[in-house]
């Protein structure tokens, strides 16, 4: 199977730069999926569904190609929080999640539609924001500007300072595509890595 191509289902650069650290060839295909929730569907949930969906209408598309879909939704206190869009919907999700701990849930799908491979996991990361005030919220929010970003957090630029710590096992997963996953779930669809 070593012969498959390699496809990212994504538009995000975050996760493209991300999957080049594994030095192996991929392609980048934009899934257009709807990523509205459904009713009471919990985040980690979301991010599964929207995972999945993402790589298989990727590899509906392309049937002999190894894909794979991610998402990524924050959790706050059982609230969802997606991608703000905008500035004055990233200054509400930063003012709500000062001084609180959010879990970001990352969820990576590998499918393959010739071979029947379908694989979710998810990589789970707790972060404990600081007590943030308005001025340093916008000041953040101008220079960064991570309105593409679940949680308005794009901890690998300024938001570091955002935050108080940070609790995971795959650094890369609070970015957008946990890499120690990722390396799993290509190995046993058949991909080497190394």
């Amino acid at each position: 199977m070593q012969n498959r191509s390699l496809i990212l289902g994504s538009t995000s650069p975050y996760r493209r730069e991300l999957l080049t650290r594994l030095r192996i060839p991929f392609s980048v295909q934009s899934p257009e999926v709807d990523e509205a929730p459904l009713a009471s569907e919990g985040s980690m949930q979301l991010a599964q569904r929207l995972a999945l969906a993402k790589a298989k209408a990727v590899a509906v598309k392309n049937p002999n190609a190894v894909v794979i879909g991610s998402d990524q939704v924050a959790d706050l206190n059982g609230m969802s929080l997606g991608k703000p869009g905008n500035f004055e919907r990233a200054l509400a999700q930063l003012r709500q999640m000062s001084g609180q701990v959010v879990v970001f849930h990352t969820a990576l799908a590998v499918v393959c539609i010739t071979t029947g491979f379908e694989q979710v996991d998810t990589a789970s990361v707790r972060v404990r924001f600081r007590v943030l005030g308005d001025a340093e919220i916008e000041t953040y929010l101008r220079l960064e500007q991570p309105y593409d970003c679940a949680g308005s957090a794009k901890s690998e630029g300024l938001g570091i300072a955002l935050l108080e710590s940070i609790d995971n096992d795959d650094p890369t997963a609070l970015v957008g595509l946990p890499l120690i996953r990722t390396c799993k779930l290509l190995r046993a669809a058949g991909l080497k890595i190394l």
